[in-house]
Order: C-alpha cells, then sequence, then structure tokens
C-alpha cells in the first residue's frame, strides 16, 4: 500500500483511468491508490478486455463509495478496502462471499500469511476480501552512523539493542552523545508501546482496554523529548522528509534548551520507523543522497501498517471475470513473481516470496534481504488484536500524547481528554473509571 498521506494530496478528485480507450468497460474496479494500475494493465492483455480502475482520493472514498454499494447505483464491479474500515465492511453486504462455490478461496488459504488471510474473513466465517501484500513495519536506520557510534550495522546485532524499549532508550543516549537523534519525530516509537502482551483497543464487551504497555506511550515519549532523543520533526513533515538525506535544523522550541550541544543547529537522524510500503514509497523516493546507507531492523513488538483488501460486489453482474482478476492478482504465480520485481511489494502469498527471497539483495539497502526480515516479522502479527476501531483511537491517543510531550496538557488530564474524545465518537464503548 502506498503512502496514504502523499497520495491524497496528489489525487484532487475522483480519476477515471480508461485502461483501453473510451470503450465502455467491461469490467469497473474502484480504488484509492494507484496500485492497481500495473495488474490491470497485465490482465486487459491476457484476456482482451477493458478493465478500468477509478481512482478515488483517500479522504473522500468511504463516503464517496458506501452509498453506491449501499444502494447499488453505480457501484463496481470489484473494489478495495485499507485495514482502517475493513473489519466494518467486511461485516456488510458489499463483498459477496468469496468461500461459496464457484469462488471458494479456502484452499488457497495454506499459502499465505495468516493474519492478512484472517482479516478478510468476518464473525460468520465468510471470506470476503483477500490481500496480496503483507505490511508489518521496523526501524530503517543508517549504517553509517549505526558504525560510527555502536561498531556495527549489523541488522541482527543492532535488532538485538533495540529488542526494548529501555535498550531504545540506551541507544539513543549513545546517538545524542555523538551528534545524532534516534528518530526524527516521538511518534515513532508508537507502535512499540503496545509491548510483549498485546491486547486490543475494545475487548469483546466494548470496553476500552488500557494496558500498562499502551499507557506507557506518555512515558516513553516525553522521556524522548527531555533528553533530546528526537529531531523535533514531525512525521511527513518538510523536515521529516529531509531528514533522510541530510542535517536538518531543530525545531525552533529547541533554540530555548540551554544544553543543545550542536553549535550550528543541526543534527542528523539515525533512523526512522516504517512498514514494508515505506522502502518504496517513501525512502525509496525521498532518500536519494543516503541510498546504499540503510538497513531495517527490529524494533521491540512486531507491527503492521496498512494494507489493501480487495473483493467482488455483491451485486455485480460480472462475478466470473472479476473473480479471474482477483485470482491473477493475489494467487498466480508468474505474475506475482512480475509484481514484486516492479513494485518491491512484500507479498502475503508465501510461495512466491520464498522463491525470490532465498537469494534477494537490495543495494538501496546496502545489500540486505529484507524480504526474509519482514516475512520473519510478518509470522508473528495476532489478527485478533486488530479492531475496527484502530485508526482512529490511535490518532487520539497519539495527539493526547502529544499535548503531554508539548506541556499542553498533564498527563492525567490528557487522558481523560482522550476518553472524552473516544466517548464521544463512539457512546457504545466503555471507559475505564
Amino acid at each position: 500500500m502506498k503512502n496514504y498521506v502523499k497520495f491524497a494530496a496528489l489525487l484532487a478528485g475522483v480519476s477515471l483511468l480508461a485502461a483501453c480507450g473510451e470503450d465502455e468497460p467491461d469490467l469497473v474496479i474502484n480504488s484509492f491508490t494507484d496500485e492497481l494500475e500495473y495488474p490491470i494493465e497485465v490482465f486487459n492483455e491476457r484476456h482482451d478486455v477493458n478493465v478500468q480502475l477509478q481512482i478515488i482520493p483517500t479522504e473522500n472514498y468511504v463516503d464517496t463509495l458506501r452509498p453506491a454499494l449501499e444502494s447499488g447505483s453505480g457501484a463496481p464491479d470489484i473494489f478495495t478496502a485499507e485495514v482502517v474500515y475493513l473489519l466494518d465492511w467486511i461485516e456488510q453486504d458489499y463483498w459477496t462471499s468469496l468461500s461459496e462455490d464457484p469462488l471458494n478461496v479456502e484452499d488457497w488459504s495454506d499459502d499465505y500469511l495468516e493474519y492478512v488471510w484472517e482479516l478478510g474473513r468476518n464473525e460468520a466465517g465468510d471470506m470476503k476480501a483477500v490481500s496480496w501484500q503483507t505490511t508489518p513495519g521496523g526501524i530503517y536506520y543508517r549504517r553509517s552512523i549505526a558504525n560510527e557510534v555502536f561498531g556495527t550495522d549489523d541488522p541482527d546485532e543492532i535488532g538485538e539493542m533495540f529488542s526494548t524499549m529501555d535498550g531504545l532508550m540506551d541507544a539513543g543516549e549513545q546517538l545524542k552523545q555523538a551528534g545524532y537523534r534516534l528518530f526524527p519525530d516521538e511518534g515513532s516509537v508508537s507502535p512499540y508501546t503496545m509491548g510483549n502482551n498485546p491486547q486490543p483497543w475494545v475487548d469483546e464487551n466494548d470496553n476500552l482496554v488500557m494496558t500498562e504497555e499502551r499507557l506507557s506511550y506518555f512515558d516513553y515519549a516525553k522521556e524522548l523529548r527531555d533528553n533530546q532523543y528526537t529531531a523535533l520533526a514531525p512525521a511527513w513533515s518538510p523536515a521529516w522528509f529531509a531528514s533522510f538525506n541530510e542535517p536538518i535544523a531543530y525545531n525552533v522550541g529547541w533554540d530555548e534548551l540551554e544544553d543543545a550541544d550542536e553549535s550550528d543547529g543541526t543534527t542528523e537522524v539515525f533512523g526512522v520507523s516504517l512498514p514494508t510500503w515505506g522502502l518504496h514509497s517513501v525512502l525509496k523516493e525521498e532518500a536519494t543522497e543516503t541510498a546504499g546507507d540503510w538497513a531495517v531492523t527490529n524494533g521491540p513488538t512486531p507491527y503492521f501498517e496498512g494494507g489493501t483488501w480487495i473483493g467482488i460486489y455483491e451485486g455485480s453482474e460480472n462475478k466470473e471475470l472479476a473473480f479471474e482478476f482477483i485470482q491473477m492478482l493475489v494467487n498466480d504465480e508468474e505474475f506475482l513473481t512480475e509484481w514484486v520485481m516492479e513494485t518491491g511489494d512484500v507479498l502475503s502469498y508465501q510461495p512466491v516470496m520464498e522463491n525470490v527471497a532465498a537469494d534477494y539483495s537490495d543495494e538501496f539497502l546496502g545489500g540486505q534481504n529484507h524480504y526474509d526480515f519482514f516475512l520473519e516479522r510478518a509470522e508473528q502479527i495476532d489478527p485478533s488484536h486488530v479492531t475496527r476501531y484502530d485508526q482512529q483511537l490511535n490518532d487520539m491517543f497519539g495527539t493526547a500524547v502529544g499535548a503531554y510531550v508539548e506541556g499542553e496538557l498533564g498527563k492525567e488530564e490528557a487522558l481523560q481528554e482522550f476518553y472524552n474524545e473516544v466517548q464521544n465518537a463512539y457512546q457504545h464503548i466503555n471507559i475505564p473509571d
């Protein structure tokens, strides 16, 4: 899944991309990114058909597509969903069941990563959507800085240092003493604060689950800020992108810190937390001056971010052709091998990944085989921890932590503000006493 933030900015309106001229399409696909353009081109050539992709900007996707799915008016034959709303949509009547003959995909299941496969299954046990990709995350870091500060750039050795939150903080101190910063901003540690006993945000009884590990985000984010382990470059900001290539200026507030140790007011950033798609859609696009100086390793806990699932509209009159497209996209070894080489995507279909990863190396990552790394991390992801509330609750919680770190609210005040926002957005969720 490509970075939806960037694509939302680039796509100002609905884009109608006709794959084969102005003719009436044989099949219509709705999605929120352009990642299906290449498979559609291949499918059209193979089958001599006219499949069209309609791209709806991410920020408008749900509100634009849901009325069409519910009414049937203007609904596509195939449509995608991001994990943010996937768990809601699979419980609706939008997608046809892929578990029933003649579309039965259950025989494929052993070839896919469990968490990716099971997230497309609704509570009744029907497969409604499948995905060709897996999106676990890790810490991308600069090899040259690692060698200077830690005496090694080996991903396994760095990963051992980063296997706990305390280990990350120790590394932050060493980097600071050498004139570097661990991360661009405090949000880089948020994926790792669920701890070794991760729990869903909302349990089966609609209770908001606030574990000690989750609450620790307040303290770790504050520790990063107070000890100057970050460069105050918020994610997706110009400074955040610039930090991948060169020294960056501190946030203006840092000028007031008496113990800021760089005389020229700049620093270099060591690493950044990103999922699989961040390599090709972010770093390879932006870190042109530092290509070859990167590697990827683990943080304290496994996590994933994003992902695109795809299914067939229940009311489609072209289900047979639609299924052929989905079969090619997620279960065709020849196509998926081409897809990996074309995009660098990390696939959920394990037979292809096993073949590709056997002797793969990436020049951008200094020759590292990142497929092996990410597939190992993906195996550790438990789909039972994922809820349909995750994206919004993560955003709300991040805002509360940010207010605390900035000194706008005390910790208890920030936590109460978070609870208030959750209650306003989801009246049925029970807030802790």
